[in-house]
């Protein structure tokens, strides 16, 4: 048995990780140009530190990226020099509407990624477009409070139709939001929130939820009605909970991490809330405003596929909740005694991505796209830049497999694999260039300096050929 011929294997990257340009072209400021690298970055992702500016003696990687605002055109045609048959990118909302809340949007915004997918269809690269992926005008967050504010969805209505009208013909797959479950964790980057005290926190990180997954349904019945070619997807942090051992309460905590996980999602695919997340909100007293109209646009406007990134799975183990623990995609875990780790402490776990690829299919069936899978790590290049990455090449070989495995084997319905990152970008979660995911290398510093050379690693290589053979050859 071989994957479906017009399987689409590619890369991924996010605006804020890789443009640059922040103040240029018109461009306005975003809440992930504000978080910085360093000892902050993790109070002002949750929203715990007011950062709506920049402060000084900080650094801000986002502003600078890696400056594809001015390489994409040398980027895409490296992509098509790997194969790539899809390639995931994401829109700079402040690129389109700086403040968020004009009337009109700005057309150097709009010229600009009118190139990149004229670029991408070029070379019959399709493009997966992420309309918000961490990104949320600063001025929306001033006056408003950020998706806490219902408001937010007519603001964004007004970008999904632009984007749309724009780029129909050249866009037929869209992605509403990166990984929505990320409110719960990081709320300020996923969802521009800022907490004052005694304010009750997770019922304004629901609230702010439940606002975006109306936004999502409103984005995905503006885009059928604009194109019916358009397919609309949801996105979340995807990854497998293990118990620590057989004990029973180690099982039920999975069950309750898993509802966490999945709830937004249930909505996203199923129209309605589930009934656990409606119980446990209501005895927290964190339940949103949900009205009738409400339930009515969920229930009518579901989404078309469901994507996911898949980094590591997790282990709970609830007698030593303070015990030993592993990193992972802004989660951690107990260590499971059976995973080795990456250099940031994260699980290596292939068998877990075929446990959770097949978890998702039983649970929604509709087509899944693994949208983001990499390991970050520290990277050597010799004097001519050149990278032998066989630890990436492991991680991705054993990934692809396992993904192999829960098609070939299992019956998952899956569209494509896009490799997280097609080049090195600046990390998400840590702000850092040294934890590098890419195919590609760059060569910058942590500060942005260097010359920005891209050089491709020994990955990217191994990748040519599994994209050449159609995954049948993984080296």
């Amino acid at each position: 048995m071989e994957l479906k011929n017009n399987f689409l294997w590619g890369g991924a990257t996010a605006a804020n990780q890789v443009e640059g340009g922040f103040n240029e072209g018109g461009r306005g400021l975003a809440n992930v140009d504000v978080c910085p690298s360093g000892a902050y970055r993790n109070d002002v992702i949750s929203g715990k530190r007011k950062m709506l500016d920049f402060e000084k003696n900080l650094n801000y990687p986002a502003t600078y990226g890696i400056d594809m605002y001015h390489k994409y055109l040398d980027d895409i045609k490296l992509f098509h020099e790997l194969g790539f048959k899809a390639y995931r990118m994401s829109i700079a909302w402040t690129r389109i509407f700086p403040n968020g809340d004009e009337e009109l949007p700005n057309e150097d915004g709009l010229k600009f990624y009118e190139d990149i997918l004229k670029e991408c269809k070029k070379y019959n690269i399709e493009p997966i477009v992420t309309i918000t992926h961490f990104d949320c005008p600063i001025h929306l967050i001033e006056k408003y409070g950020g998706w806490r504010n219902r408001i937010m969805i007519e603001h964004y209505k007004k970008l999904c139709k632009t984007l749309f009208k724009r780029y129909k013909g050249l866009v037929n797959y869209w992605i509403t939001f990166n990984e929505i479950n990320m409110i719960l964790h990081a709320p300020f980057m996923a969802a521009g929130l800022v907490f004052e005290e005694n304010e009750n926190e997770e019922q304004i990180k629901h609230q702010a939820a439940h606002h975006e997954l109306l936004a999502s349904a409103e984005a995905t019945k503006i885009a059928h009605e604009i194109d019916e070619n358009n397919k609309v997807g949801c996105m979340f942090a995807a990854g497998c909970i293990y118990p620590y051992d057989s004990n029973p309460e180690n099982a039920l905590e999975v069950m309750k991490i898993d509802h966490e996980n999945y709830f937004l999602i249930d909505v996203q695919v199923r129209g309605q809330y589930p009934q656990y997340a409606l119980n446990k909100m209501k005895r927290n007293q964190t339940l949103p405003n949900i009205t009738d109209e409400d339930k009515v646009l969920l229930k009518n406007h579901t989404v078309d596929f469901m994507s996911l990134s898949y980094y590591n799975s997790r282990c709970v183990r609830v007698d030593d909740p303070d015990g030993d623990n592993a990193s992972g995609n802004l989660f951690s875990s107990a260590k499971n005694p059976y995973l080795k780790e990456s250099e940031w402490g994260w699980p290596i776990d292939p068998l877990g991505l075929r446990i959770t690829l097949n978890n998702i299919y039983d649970r929604y069936q509709i087509p899944l796209f693994l949208v983001e899978n990499g390991l970050g790590a520290k990277d050597y290049p010799d004097e001519n830049l050149n990278v032998e990455d066989d630890y990436r090449i492991n991680y991705l070989r054993d990934h692809i497999q396992a993904m192999k495995d829960a098609i070939l084997i299992d019956g998952v319905d899956i569209l494509g694999y896009t490799v997280w990152t097609a080049l090195d970008v600046i990390s998400a979660g840590s702000g850092q260039m040294a934890k590098r995911y890419g195919l590609i290398y760059v060569d910058q510093d942590e500060y942005g300096n260097g010359s920005k050379k891209r050089v491709k690693k020994k990955s990217a290589y191994w990748y040519k050929k599994v994209i050449e053979t159609n995954g049948a050859n993984l080296g």
